[in-house]
């Protein structure tokens, strides 16, 4: 996955002379990226970090961490930042690279799947080293009766949380993400998004009014008409957050 052709083609082609790998899909973007791993669910991926749109650490967080494959990075970044991936990652490409560096990224690999290895704590060890580079969730990918589905972030209404589960409101669309609602919420925008309370989140942009509820509580009526009450705890965060937005 590199928005870089030259780049896809030597990857490829270096692939293609090993008996034991096999290239089954080359991507140009982050979203198309997104696509294939969900769909194709392949034992490998070379991920570059810099793409239009979605970049690699979008990808991560889309797709989940743990649900990654083992991934190989590949990079322009600094020296700087690459203390991160010499710490973190499972190998990294420094573009431009030679055949003798990918040969050896590609064993290292290779001895990793042979002995059954995950880079779950890798991945997450290093989206937390990079945090100061990284943005907040822009778009939310969904399964939904077999298609996969690009939602953007700023678009949706509300999130319910149950359990391991959260539905996605858009106005008259509600779609099944499998993610528990604090998990989501670590990756959206905190100007943006808000706890109402245990269950639910909701998109500032979209609150009508705030209102007095029965037995002292409060309730959040949205534009399209849905009403939430907000918990005790996340009262005064969200007066705030209201009073200094306007």
């Amino acid at each position: 996955m590199d928005d870089e052709p030259w780049a896809r083609a030597k990857i490829a082609s270096l692939l293609n002379t090993e008996a034991d790998f096999e290239v089954v899909r080359s991507c140009s973007g982050g979203a198309e990226a997104i696509e294939a791993i969900l769909t194709i669910k392949p034992d490998l991926v070379f991920l570059d970090v810099q793409m239009p749109g979605i970049d690699g650490f979008g990808v991560i967080e889309t797709i989940g961490i743990e649900a990654m494959p083992l991934t190989i990075f590949a990079t322009a970044y600094d020296s700087h930042a690459l203390q991160a991936f010499d710490a973190q990652a499972l190998d990294y490409l420094l573009k431009p690279f030679d055949e003798a560096r990918f040969r050896r990224s590609l064993e290292r690999a290779r001895k990793e799947l042979r002995s059954g290895g995950s880079n779950s704590t890798r991945l997450c060890n290093l989206l937390d080293a990079v945090q100061t580079q990284r943005r907040y969730l822009q778009r939310v990918v969904v399964k939904s009766r077999g298609r996969v589905i690009f939602l953007k972030s700023s678009d949706i209404d509300w999130l319910e949380g149950s359990g391991n589960y959260v539905t996605l409101h858009l106005h008259q669309d509600t779609y099944l993400l499998r993610e528990s609602l604090t998990a989501l919420e670590r990756k959206l925008d905190p100007v943006q998004f808000i706890r109402l309370h245990r269950s639910a989140i909701v998109n500032v942009d979209r609150i009508k009014e705030l209102a007095p509820w029965s037995g002292g509580e409060q309730a959040v009526f949205l534009q399209d008409g849905t009403q939430l009450t907000i918990g005790r705890v996340f009262r005064d965060r969200l007066t705030a957050l209201l009073r200094n937005s306007g």
